[in-house]
């Protein structure tokens, strides 16, 4: 109902980037560039300055970006106030998680949301736990899954659940006839890393530093972008790891990887992010309260 062109130059404004805004419009880059000089011609004035691969808005371009702001946030309400009368749940829910969640916990939850909201549309945007945080600081996404604290103050953190991590060794690893390890005896051991900015990384070496090492004091063989890469590496017994038990259901039942304590426990909070607003849209509210009861009874 809004204008087509007000909304791809309120996202191309919002992100400074015609190809970004182009990937989160689901159009390709021409068609936003084109859109935008409509809007342009209407005003008859430039909203961009554009210099080589940077863009900047004009004073004029400021302006109407406000102004955008302003209608789109009524329109927003104005649709919602609409659905909560009616009773109607529907609408586009752009949402994001950390890499073991939208793994291992998210199809479920989904898949029960959508049998109970089939009108709701949901986008689903995969990265580790520091680049969700960055796409809800940036507006990119209205709900983050994460799997670490969170320490931006102006966001608003609520917890899933706790989640216990353990050592993973392959059957045939001089480790697997042990229930518990300790982390001195751990680190002795060649081991399978996730990359920097994992959740799953960022918990670990805050683990470490609490019990007098450092993350320098594990013996890195190779770091690996996903849990799934981690497990198959320590199955083909080339080194150890530490997972979310969460993740490795399947292949403990398959006798493919062992799961060993840690000892101290250690567990990191799943947690659900958004940003302080007074309004949200329905559908963010409904999948906020469903999670959490899926959370409760799973």
């Amino acid at each position: 109902m809004a204008d087509r062109r007000l909304q791809v130059f309120h996202t191309v404004a919002r992100l400074l980037s015609f190809t970004k805004a182009a990937e989160l419009l689901h159009m390709t880059q021409p068609a936003v560039t084109f859109q935008v000089h409509q809007l342009e011609e209407y005003f008859n004035t430039r909203l961009f300055d554009r210099t080589h691969n940077h863009i900047t808005l004009t004073e004029v371009g400021e302006r109407v970006y406000e102004y955008a702001e302003k209608i789109f946030k009524e329109y927003a309400e104005m649709e919602n106030t609409v659905k909560q009368i009616t009773g109607e749940i529907s609408g586009v829910l752009m949402i994001g998680a950390s890499t073991t969640i939208a793994e291992y916990l998210l199809p479920v939850l989904l898949g029960d949301f959508k049998k109970k909201y089939p009108d709701v549309q949901i986008r689903l945007t995969i990265s580790n736990t520091e680049g969700i945080v960055s796409k809800i600081e940036n507006n990119d996404i209205d709900l983050g899954f994460v799997e670490a604290p969170v320490s931006n103050k102006n966001l608003v953190v609520e917890l899933c659940r706790m989640d216990q991590l353990v050592a993973i060794v392959s059957p045939s690893h001089s480790l697997a006839k042990f229930e518990e390890v300790t982390v001195e005896k751990l680190v002795t051991y060649p081991y399978i890393s996730r990359e920097e900015g994992s959740g799953t990384r960022g918990v670990i070496s805050k683990y470490l530093n609490k019990i007098g090492l450092s993350w320098d004091d594990l013996n890195i063989v190779m770091e690996l972008g996903s849990p799934e890469a981690i497990k198959g590496a320590v199955a083909a017994d080339m080194g150890v790891s530490i997972l979310s038990r969460t993740a490795i259901q399947k292949d403990l039942q398959l006798g493919l990887l062992k799961a060993i304590n840690l000892n101290p426990l250690l567990e990191r909070p799943l947690s659900f992010v958004h940003k302080k607003q007074k309004f949200r849209l329905r559908a963010i509210e409904k999948l906020l309260q469903f999670s959490h009861h899926h959370c409760d009874n799973h």
